[in-house]
């Protein structure tokens, strides 16, 4: 499968590999439920790391790592940090929308097969890398388009991905033996799931709405939506619908 792959890296996509790739894009889910009790197959699962492991990189600096958990008590550790978080974080919200936060399922460490937590190391490779040093960020957005191939291949294979965002990185670092100078950026639940929703569970609960693609887009400065130099692409969005 391998060979498969690297032989045909050179070729062109095909219109059946194009509408698959934004399949996937537009059918990715943040899961946080329906997670079966089927293990994920090792290949299927490293197939989804080496997904991840080639994403770019800032200086091909390839600052991510992954570290894969099943252990139950390792995963109630960190749903105990889940649960203190969540609540310490519906403080900030007035009813009535406080209540309906704190009703959402918004992870399910405890239910996936497998939890992963991507970290960020800024001293692989050494002190300088290549395009970081005025941009010292850039290695964070590296691991984080590491994440966004992971969770696009997952989709490809059926397994949902779920980012769990409301987490004490200071337990994550306890928890997990993290040096002090990796930083955890995902931790992440992975499993088959009974099925993907056709819109984002927040979408669907009406917490905020999906934007437009004519409403994210300027050109050339901000907040110019009508430069003449791109009326064309600016009467095509208009026009096209998102996908579903």
């Amino acid at each position: 499968m391998k060979g498969e792959i690297i032989g045909t890296m050179t070729k062109e996509f095909t219109d059946e590999e194009k509408n698959g790739l934004y399949k996937a894009i537009h059918s990715r889910r943040d899961v946080r439920s329906h997670f079966s009790s089927r293990s994920i197959e090792e290949e299927i699962l490293s197939k989804i790391l080496n997904a991840g492991h080639h994403a770019p990189s800032v200086g091909f600096s390839q600052p991510w790592n992954f570290i894969l958990i099943k252990d139950p008590q390792t995963k109630r550790k960190i749903k105990n940090s889940f649960e203190l978080e969540k609540e310490n974080s519906s403080r900030l919200i007035e009813e009535p929308k406080k209540s309906k936060y704190l009703s959402f399922k918004l992870e399910g460490i405890l239910e996936s097969p497998v939890n992963l937590c991507v970290t960020y190391d800024p001293s692989k490779f050494g002190p300088f890398v290549i395009g970081r040093s005025t941009i010292p960020e850039a290695g964070l957005y590296s691991v984080c388009c590491a994440i966004q191939n992971l969770w696009l291949a997952a989709r490809t294979e059926g397994v949902g991905v779920g980012w769990v965002s409301i987490l004490s990185n200071d337990v994550l670092k306890d928890v997990l033996d993290l040096p002090n100078h990796i930083v955890p950026v995902a931790y992440l639940c992975l499993g088959y799931v009974d099925q993907f929703e056709p819109k984002p569970d927040l979408e669907t609960a009406g917490w905020l709405p999906r934007l437009g693609l004519k409403d994210v887009i300027y050109f050339e400065k901000w907040d110019d939506k009508k430069n003449l130099n791109w009326k064309n692409i600016q009467d095509i969005i208009k026009t096209n619908l998102d996908y579903a």
